[in-house]
């Protein structure tokens, strides 16, 4: 996939590009792809862990992935059911991964840092069966917060839950060696299955189907709430494969993945993508440690490497990096944020990534649909996001749904086989975003030039992305507005030069209340995760307005930065 070939010309001068077809699409589930992956190098290595001493051949990391389907099907698990997989980048959440799509579950993705809030949330909109959760993640205890959620687990037996406010939730299964209430053992679930077990998971192998859904990943709404973007086999395995392809990947490259696995970035860019070429993926430590990245790229001879720009820079600022040796390093992905031009420099002429590429998309197109080609002109590298990629159609339209010429500026729309089913029971808010033509509404501005190349330049949305994280400023609003002594609140993104943007609040506190910046942020604290948490507070009597009583958020963005500016300026 070179830059000559990547894709066709545009037709006609306008902002429509359809991606080569030249190689066909996988048409098999992740299970199958799985079996015939391993049975072409069982003995190949598959699967590194550092953090947790993991280090497994294909034929070793499948017969894992089966003890644990195998075990699912024997607590009555089916095909169909929800699994929430709550934990950061650990073994079990790889093993999750494949065992769930074995036996035709569909994994549901829960953030690490998620709270209450949001935890009760999840598991109830896509009403989940089962949760499997590691004890605890840095200050989230999250056997502590299920037991909240559902203090009825004190008193049950395990698969045997039944709690007011996680009606659908009937099992628990933890990671680690201690023993909970209510609670399954991780590894206790994986020596459960039976032959007849085993019988079953080999019969599911031909009867499930690649349009099969297989995950469900949340993403921030405008309108508060996230919604549940739905993708299947075919979705995330063509994805992964494609993804793949674009790097170059074989057999003998080995990824460092210090990126998280409940985004699409890790499971699929990292997970998928090294499955479908028989790679191996490497993990360096539980959450993203720019140290462990280094020492895990030298020791292990990585020859790729994710992450979002903000991870390049730690770890070219980390101390002592001239000493590491990363001369193995060739490729890897920078995404989830508009990537510097300075920090690609470094990156391809510092850690040897000279076959660096973007990738851009978002998690309803599973989530790639534009990159560069490992060959792209350094420019396009680092001021576009490449061209749509294969078996996917682009186009940008003005705001009547009209393809705009060439280098104009108007909405990016996607279709192809990457498009999620839809969101998860919300018909109506797939019907926003999924036209009657099939076509993706992305929410971003884009521009195309006479290459195809596509810039993104700006957004529809009213989001925030805040060290790669999408934050809905309308989803933190909803939640303040819980707070009994918050009138109005307004959220919104001002530039930072450590995150591209950090999150901004303007409170309206009601008559005869005293709140302080602290107050706010300790009302946050442990119910909406970590990221999602304003930074700068400021209280106000009043918002700029139109004429028709809009908000003006510009306006406020604009007094923000420049109150900032001032503040620094005498500090």
């Amino acid at each position: 996939m070179t830059g000559d070939t990547m894709s066709s010309m545009t037709p006609n001068g306008i902002s429509y590009l359809k991606g080569p077809a030249n190689q066909p699409l996988l048409s098999e589930t992740i299970g199958q792809c799985l079996d015939r992956i391993t049975a072409g190098h069982p003995d190949h290595e598959a699967l590194v862990v550092r953090h947790q001493g993991i280090r497994w051949t294909y034929a070793e990391y499948l017969h894992e992935i089966n003890r644990l389907a195998t075990g699912l099907l024997n607590l009555g698990v089916k095909p169909g059911d929800r699994i929430g997989i709550w934990s950061p980048n650990r073994v079990e959440w790889c093993l999750t991964q494949f065992a769930s799509a074995k036996i035709g579950a569909i994994m549901v993705c829960i953030n690490p840092a998620y709270r209450l809030y949001e935890l009760e949330y999840a598991l109830n909109k896509v009403a989940c069966n089962v949760i499997i959760s590691a004890e605890r993640f840095k200050t989230s205890e999250y056997l502590t917060m299920l037991n909240q959620l559902a203090p009825e687990l004190q008193h049950c037996a395990p698969g045997q839950l039944n709690a007011a406010k996680l009606p659908h939730l009937s099992t628990v299964i933890r990671m680690g060696d201690t023993a909970s209430p209510g609670m399954y053992n991780f590894d206790a679930v994986c020596r459960l299955g039976t032959e007849s077990d085993y019988s079953r998971l080999q019969a599911l192998s031909q009867q499930l189907q690649p349009t099969d859904a297989i995950n469900i990943q949340f993403t921030s709404g405008t309108t508060g709430s996230p919604k549940g973007a739905t993708l299947t086999h075919s979705n995330i395995l063509n994805n992964g494969y494609q993804v793949g392809q674009g790097m170059h990947l074989t057999a003998q490259d080995r990824l460092c993945i210090p990126v998280p696995l409940y985004h699409c970035f890790g499971m699929v860019m990292g997970n998928l993508a090294c499955l479908t070429h028989a790679a191996t993926a490497v993990f360096p430590s539980e959450a993203f440690e720019p140290q462990a990245v280094l020492d895990t790229v030298q020791a292990e001879r990585c020859t790729a490497l994710h992450g979002v720009p903000t991870m390049f820079i730690a770890e070219l600022d980390s101390p002592g990096f001239d000493q590491y040796d990363l001369s193995s390093l060739r490729t890897g992905i920078m995404a989830g944020s508009p990537c510097p031009a300075e920090v690609m420099r470094k990156v391809i002429a510092r850690m040897h990534m000279q076959d660096v590429t973007i990738m851009y998309g978002q998690t309803e197109t599973s989530p790639v649909n534009h990159m560069t080609a490992i060959d792209a002109p350094l420019e396009k590298r680092c001021e576009t996001v490449g061209k749509v990629g294969p078996h996917q159609e682009v186009k940008i339209i003005d705001s009547d749904g009209h393809t705009v010429a060439l280098g104009e500026k108007g909405e990016l729309c996607c279709r192809g086989y990457s498009v999620m089913q839809g969101y998860w029971d919300d018909e109506e808010k797939t019907a926003d975003t999924i036209d009657a033509d099939q076509w993706l509404h992305s929410g971003d501005l884009a521009v195309m030039d006479d290459e195809g190349y596509v810039q993104i330049v700006g957004r529809i949305k009213d989001m925030i992305i805040r060290g790669g994280e999408n934050v809905y400023p309308r989803e933190v609003e909803e939640f303040l507005y819980t707070h009994p002594d918050i009138q109005d609140v307004q959220v919104f993104g001002i530039p930072d030069s450590k995150y591209g943007e950090e999150i901004c609040a303007w409170v309206k506190t009601r008559p005869g209340a005293t709140l302080t910046e602290a107050d706010i942020k300790d009302f946050c604290r442990d119910q909406i995760t970590h990221f999602k948490v304003p930074r700068h507070i400021r209280f106000v009597e009043e918002y700029p307005m139109t004429v028709t009583g809009k908000v003006q958020k510009f306006k406020m963005r604009e007094a923000m930065v420049s109150a900032l500016q001032g503040a620094t300026a005498t500090a």
